[in-house]
Formats: structure tokens, sequence, C-alpha cells
């Protein structure tokens, strides 16, 4: 046991010196100290909270923002989501060391890590290449959860996609592909070269006393291909290897509790040491899908309740990651309304670990991974229904009339579109001012669900490479002010847990 522990702890040694070569590193650590020393007297962080919005561009925040407000029938704009009352706020650089628009796997990595990587990859450095398996020997770096367990705090997962979605995964493992979710996907030459696929490393993970809460989709990375979901006997597992890692986290974990359906997750117990909780064979419902079935599972606000009723209990706090998976998506499906619906169930979910912790001890950190290509435009009027039509200011402000404003060929227009996407609908072989776009006229934009239009057609949107914004709330939530690489989020975050205030 001794050996073993002291070859775990020089391994990390190894690793944690390898992350603190790097540039991206000692950038980090610059950005740092320049905070630090602009106000140095702060207490430490007992518990650290980092939600992702994926795919939360500015854009986004605003329309659900205006979307938020108008659901209570207001006209929208004066409106604030709950993270946006956070008196601390930023804006990060997104860019992989090898994409200018990045993916989430690269991104995630950099906040994880602190130091920058490629696209794809997840948690190793940015000489490993992705889906060489071989380049990524000793390529592996320390995240800010393993970091947290080695401080003693208990640690979590909320995530509405696959637990082995890319960013979750950035968390716990270490690999050249984000897309070896399981040892079906993983390469015979990578099986023969020492990759594990990712359900396999989150089984494996040891660091301090394990994962304690992980809460989210992806039962089928867990289950062999000769098993039948447990909620969808109609589905089956996608693992190769034969195993069941469900039922190896439980023999790993005889005090835990596996749950798969919202009556077990309300009735776990807040003295179980650990909880997994997957409760979908793949990603979780979208809350426009909730509208329409009442799926079998908690929603984001829910589980992050329970998560920090699981985690709070220890003097040494917690560490949480929280993800709204689900807003990229509907970005991805070319669809504003989803991807607003699933920003505001976010905010509420923010809302809900503000109102369960203290302020003086527990920060919050709100960003995103990366930005989408949705934008809002046309001079639409104040109040103006955000998935609706393009309207007349003059026309509402002299008349009170709902007057829809026409481009060029006479047609309609909406106040939020895609660069890209799904949604492209003219006529390519046209003259460019004889193109078509589709007529809106009789056709109710706001529809959850409906597509907006797109520039580019596309099978689906794509990132954008803009900026994204953070907000921060309690202690040292002033070092996230300003503009910032995202491998800095990582170094303010470590900072703000580990901090030890000067005796006196």
């Amino acid at each position: 046991m001794r050996k073993t522990l002291w070859f775990t702890a020089l391994t990390l040694s190894l690793a944690s010196t390898l992350q603190a070569a790097t540039p991206w590193f000692e950038q980090g650590q610059q950005a740092l100290q320049q905070r630090l020393a602009q106000r140095p007297l702060e207490l430490p962080a007992k518990n650290v909270i980092l939600f992702l919005g994926d795919g939360m561009s500015l854009a986004t925040v605003n329309a659900a923002r205006i979307y938020e407000g108008q659901l209570r029938g207001e006209n929208g704009e004066e409106n604030l989501l709950s993270f946006e009352k956070f008196l601390y706020s930023g804006l990060v650089k997104t860019y992989n060391t090898n994409a200018m628009v990045p993916d989430s796997a690269g991104t995630m990595s950099a906040i994880m890590t602190g130091v920058k990587t490629g696209a794809g990859i997840l948690s190793m450095s940015e000489l490993a290449r992705y889906g060489d398996c071989a380049s990524g020997a000793d390529q592996a770096l320390p995240s800010l959860l393993t970091y947290a367990e080695s401080l003693g705090k208990r640690t979590g997962i909320v995530t509405t996609t696959r637990i082995t979605h890319a960013t979750p995964a950035a968390a716990y493992a270490h690999s050249v592909s984000r897309e070896w979710e399981d040892d079906g996907e993983l390469p015979e030459q990578a099986k023969v070269e020492g990759c594990k696929d990712i359900a396999l490393q989150l089984l494996e993970y040891s660091r301090g006393n394990g994962i304690e809460v992980l809460l989210g989709g992806g039962r089928r990375h867990f289950l062999p291909e000769s098993e039948n979901d447990p909620e969808y006997p109609d589905k089956k597992g996608e693992r190769k290897d034969g195993r069941n890692l469900l039922l190896e986290w439980m023999k790993r974990h005889p005090k835990g509790e596996f749950v798969w359906d919202k009556r077990q997750f309300e009735a776990l117990s807040a003295k179980s040491t650990h909880v997994l909780g997957l409760f979908e064979p793949s990603h979780m419902a979208y809350e426009a899908e909730k509208l329409i079935r009442n799926p079998n599972e908690p929603s984001l606000s829910e589980m992050t309740a329970k998560a920090i009723q699981l985690l709070q209990n220890r003097k040494d706090g917690f560490f949480l990651i929280v993800e709204g998976g689900r807003i990229d998506h509907a970005h991805h499906a070319g669809s504003a309304s989803m991807a607003l619906l699933e920003t505001i169930e976010f905010a509420k979910a923010v809302q809900t670990a503000k109102d369960l912790t203290a302020g003086h001890d527990t920060l919050i950190v709100v960003t995103a991974d990366h930005g989408h290509t949705l934008q809002f435009s046309g001079y639409a009027r104040r109040g103006n229904p955000i998935l609706g039509k393009v309207e007349s200011i003059e026309a509402h402000a002299l008349e009170g009339k709902q007057e829809v404003l026409k481009d060029l060929h006479g047609l309609p227009y909406t106040v939020l579109n895609y660069m890209n996407g799904p949604g492209f609908g003219m006529v390519q072989d046209e003259p460019y001012l004889e193109r078509k776009r589709p007529d809106l006229s009789t056709i109710d934009t706001t529809e959850i669900g409906r597509r907006q239009e797109s520039l580019i057609p596309l099978g689906s949107e794509t990132h954008s490479g803009e900026d994204v914004p953070v907000y921060a709330y309690g202690p040292w939530a002033h070092l996230f002010t300003g503009v910032h690489e995202q491998n800095a989020l990582y170094h303010y975050m470590r900072h703000a847990m580990s901090y030890q205030p000067p005796k006196r």
C-alpha cells in the first residue's frame, strides 16, 4: 500500500512538473500575480463551484435574459439572469493551441489544468496529437478537481450531457480523443498502446477519496452491449469488453448509491459516501422536451441542489462542477428557443447554488467554454418578442401597431439568426439579389424548437471564436475582472481554494 501511494505521489509530482513547465502555466501565474497585487487581503474559499454553460456566448446570455423577462410578461431587456447580478465579471479568450474557433475538450482542459491544449484533447499538454495514443505518453496534466481532492475536499460533477462527454471528462480523464467514451470507440492500435476509454478512467479515478458525486447521463458507455438499459429495455450498452462498469463502481463504493431515475434520485441519503446518478443512456432531456413530456429525471437545478447537499457537510469544503451542456446542443441544431430555455434553467441552477451556500466562504464562477454563431439584429423595437419577427420601432411608438419589417424581397425576418447551420433557406443558384428566403409571414417563429435561419448551409451549426463572459461571486471574485486567457481561470480558482491568510 505504501509503495502504491509513493508511486502515485511521484506520478502526480512528475505530471505537475510538466504542467508548470509550460508557457501557458507561467502566463496564468503572471495573470494571477497581477490581480493579487490589486487586492491582497482576502479569505480562502472553502468551497468553489464552477458553472460551465457549454456554448453560452454573450448573445446567448443577452437573448436568454430577454426571453426570461418576456416569459414573465415583461419587455425583457431590463431583466438580468441570476449570475448577471454578480458584481465581478470579465471576458475570456477561448482559442485552442491549434484552433481559432475551439472545441469543448480543449477549452475545458484549459480551465481544468491551467494549460491550453489542442482541439479534441482532454487534459494533456499541447504536445499530444489528436487521435494518436502514443503521442499522449507522459503528457497528462493534473486537473483542478484532482488538486481539490489533494486538499481533502469533496468533489462533484453535475451535467445534462453524458458524464463521459468532453466537458465533464476534462475534469478526471486524460485522452488524445474526446470521442473515446467507451472501449468500442477506442481504436485497436490505441488499446495495444495502453490508452483507456473515458468511462473506464472515471471508474478507476482514485485521487483522494475519489469523486463523491456524479450526476448526468451516459449509461450506455458503462454497460456491455449484451445488457439492456434499466429504463429502456429496447436499448443496450455499447461496451465491447463485456464489463459492467456500473456494477464495478458499486463494488468499489459499497457505501455508495447508484440511481437512474428521479424517484431514486429524490430518495438519496445525505449519508451516502459516493453517489453515481446516470439518468439517460445518452444525454439528458432538453428543457423544451419537458414542455411536451415529463421525463423521469431531475432538472439541472435539482441536481445542483442535491450535489451541494451531499458535498457540503465537511470541514475541508468541496469543489463542484456544474455544466449546462445542452445549450451547446440546441445551438448546433439551430434552435435558439431550445438554447435559451437551457440557459434559463442554467441560471436557475446558479441561483440555487447561491441560495444554498454562504457568500463569505464559497466562490461561484460562471463562464462558458466557447460561443456560438447566434446573433440578433435588425432594429427591433423595445419589447419585440425575442423569437419573433422584427417589428418597426416607429409604428409601435407612434401608432401602437405591430408592423413587421421586410427585407429587399418584401419578406419578414426574425430578430435571432445564425451565421451558419441547418436553418439555411436561400436558393443558391440565383444571382444574389434574386436569392429567395422562406416567407415567414404566416409562420409562428416563436414556436419552441423551430430553427432560426442561417446564412451558410451546414448540417450542424458551429462554435464561434469570440470571447465568452465570466461572472464571479464570493471570495477572490475580483480576480475574474478584465480580459483573460482561458487557462488563467484555473489559477484563480486554485488560488482561491488553497489560499492561507497570513498569521497575525
